[in-house]
């Protein structure tokens, strides 16, 4: 893989603080030399969406052309298979024990997203305008966060049809889909934001996730569409203790100290599982359609190939593998494992697949080493960018990711996993007995059918997993 040579974006950075130096007002002397960045992310889109991923019904061709015309990362993940911290961790570079977002349901996150260090509010200070358009999710509270000139957000989940909206402090009802708007916005930011200044764009979209209600325009698209099931065997789930529980349901007004939000109805929509899938690509229609506008307007302007674009998602999902459907928060890979696609022609070369082990909590570093910035925080993750320069760096070997329990989420203990390119271990928490851990082979078994936690004769290879699992949490912990 070819790396192009570009200026250095550190000695950039220096020439900024020079420039000021003589200038107070003066951003640098070349801002064009600073990429703007582009991060669009989905809501609960699992892998094999897009069309670009082997998906044969689903139409996404501006999806698509990142992808082509950047990199695709084959084997990217999330720390923390929910929404409101895996945003937090993409956001911060921050496992979720760390940064304190560690659920959907927990009162506090209000406050403590206000107090998180972002790399968006790191790259404001260094001479960046910045916005975020869409889901914050982390509380109900839709004020605007530290670290954006523009802010457009809504409470908590939001709704499809005719939300309303938190714009600049203003409470707007808008009319239509929640989708189109978010694009438009998005696009009108690129259109009115000034060329003599780099830019930093959060999209966060409230599609795919559940009640999935598409625009009118594309509600009757993919009607021949027929969900197929995954094979799910017997073994599969005899061996893993933890799915056979069920614990029993509580009415909503019985939980301390949160209140479950109640969901926007499906407006008569089906709650089959063709009707489900079908409606996730049906919404995934309106994204794609906004991520081709974004791409208009940046070669309109000239800014295409200097604008850093990446699509990604804040999880995964199972669709009916373990025999679960339509449901995230499991250490599988099916969940953990989220779509990355990222465009920037001065560093990658279009069609690059990168098949390592990189997490959302990457993100953040690899955003201030490209910027040439010292992040504030300590960070856990690291940069991605020698991935681009050659097949061989150095890169990690394994990756821890956790999970918090939430009350809403009755049948989903806490748990701790640690994952190497061939072999998984699960540690649930809280729970009676060791007997309900998991322990996969992935080489074998990639669909993690099988576990082989209380199988003999793979004790040495758990032992073996469970002091790489110590040695994770030690590292972790150090940071």
């Amino acid at each position: 893989m070819k790396f192009r040579n570009i200026i250095s974006l550190k000695w950039v950075s220096f020439l900024m603080i020079v420039t000021s130096f003589f200038s107070f007002t003066c951003v640098s002397q070349s801002s064009s030399d600073l990429p703007n960045i582009i991060f669009i992310i989905t809501d609960d889109q699992q892998i094999g969406l897009t069309s670009i991923e082997g998906n044969l019904v689903s139409k996404t061709p501006n999806i698509d052309r990142i992808a082509k015309e950047g990199a695709t990362f084959e084997k990217f993940f999330v720390a923390t298979p929910l929404c409101s911290p895996s945003r937090a961790s993409f956001l911060t570079g921050q496992y979720a024990q760390k940064h304190a977002v560690i659920n959907n349901d927990r009162i506090g996150l209000d406050v403590i997203s206000h107090t998180l260090m972002t790399w968006p509010q790191q790259l404001r200070e260094n001479g960046y305008k910045t916005a975020f358009i869409g889901k914050w999710h982390m509380g109900l509270d839709d004020s605007r966060r530290p670290g954006f000139d523009r802010w457009l957000s809504f409470k908590g989940q939001g709704i499809f049809v005719n939300g309303v909206v938190n714009d600049e402090g203003t409470i707007k009802q808008i009319d239509g889909n929640m989708t189109d708007y978010l694009n438009e916005q998005a696009v009108n930011f690129l259109k009115n934001n000034s060329k003599n200044k780099p830019f930093a764009m959060i999209l966060s979209h409230k599609a795919v996730h559940n009640p999935l209600i598409p625009a009118d325009r594309h509600s009757a698209y993919y009607a021949d569409y027929e969900y197929e099931a995954p094979r799910v065997s017997k073994g599969n789930i005899e061996s893993k203790p933890v799915l056979q529980r069920n614990v029993p349901w509580r009415p909503p007004y019985e939980y301390e100290n949160i209140v479950p939000e109640p969901e926007e109805p499906r407006r008569g929509r089906g709650n089959d599982r063709t009707s489900i899938v079908a409606d996730q690509m049906r919404c995934l229609l309106s994204v794609d359609e906004g991520v081709g506008e974004i791409l208009k307007v940046l070669e309109e302007n000239g800014q295409l190939d200097n604008t850093i674009i990446v699509y990604t998602s804040d999880n995964g999902m199972l669709m009916g593998e373990h025999n679960r459907f339509h449901t995230k928060r499991w250490a599988y890979d099916d969940v953990l494992r989220v779509p990355f696609f990222i465009r920037y022609p001065k560093m990658i070369e279009p069609g690059s697949k990168i098949d390592k082990m990189v997490l959302n909590i990457d993100w953040a570093p690899t955003v201030y080493d490209v910027v040439g910035i010292e992040p504030m925080i300590p960070v856990h993750g690291k940069s991605f960018l020698p991935l681009f320069k050659s097949e061989e760096a150095e890169w990690r070997t394994s990756f821890y990711a956790e999970y918090f329990h939430e009350k809403v989420a009755r049948n989903t203990p806490s748990w701790q996993a640690v994952r190497t390119k061939d072999w998984k271990y699960v540690k649930y928490v809280g729970l009676d007995t060791e007997e309900m851990n998991e322990l996969y082979d992935l080489k074998n078994d990639p669909g993690e059918e099988f576990n082989l936690y209380k199988n003999p004769a793979y004790k040495q290879q758990l032992d073996s997993m469970k002091i790489e699992f110590q040695n994770k949490l030690t590292e972790i912990n150090n940071d």
